[in-house]
């Protein structure tokens, strides 16, 4: 009983070792950047989501600019990546690379964005830099990126109660 429960602290303490180690390992390295104008395609593990391949397991829907918009999306974006704890590691043009970091082990994930303003479409990538799973974090980190967008454009549309025609007295 007493060799089961030794194997058994020292399984676990390897296991937070280990992840510990991991944790730094994310924290060297960065965003993969643009190719051929594109955000990088996921790789074989279920730690990414990219909106640019529609044929990819990892596919998510990309946000749509709407018509006529005047709205700074990547004004808009930078906020919204501040907002949910990220930190805008680089912006040009119509890309923005940031970096979201984990509470327990400091693990770092990437989320790149691309305004491609032909289509009127904001691409998103969002992958971990490390490990095999990430347990779906990267795609619900970047559900809450286009949420919070929507949210913003919304807001920026729809008239203020100061100003619709029902508000006026007369």
């Amino acid at each position: 009983m007493k060799t089961a429960l030794i194997a058994l602290t020292v399984i676990i303490v390897a296991i937070v070792v280990l992840f510990f180690i991991l944790g730094l390992m994310s924290r060297s390295g960065k965003a993969p950047g643009l190719t051929d104008g594109q955000l990088w395609k996921c790789p074989g593990k279920p730690n990414c989501v990219c909106s640019e391949y529609k044929e990819s397991r990892h596919y998510i829907e990309p946000l749509v600019i709407p018509d006529n918009s005047t709205i700074d999306s990547l004004a808009v974006l930078t906020h919204a990546i501040q907002e949910m704890g990220g930190r805008v590691q680089s912006e040009s043009g119509n890309y923005i690379a940031a970096t979201f970091s984990s509470a327990i082990f400091g693990f770092i994930d990437d989320m790149e964005i691309r305004i491609d303003s032909q289509r009127n479409v904001i691409h998103i990538r969002s992958a971990s830099r490390v490990g095999h799973s990430d347990m779906g974090v990267n795609r619900e980190r970047a559900e809450l990126l286009k949420k919070l967008y929507i949210n913003k454009v919304t807001e920026q549309v729809r008239p203020s109660p100061a100003t619709t025609p029902e508000s006026v007295t007369h």
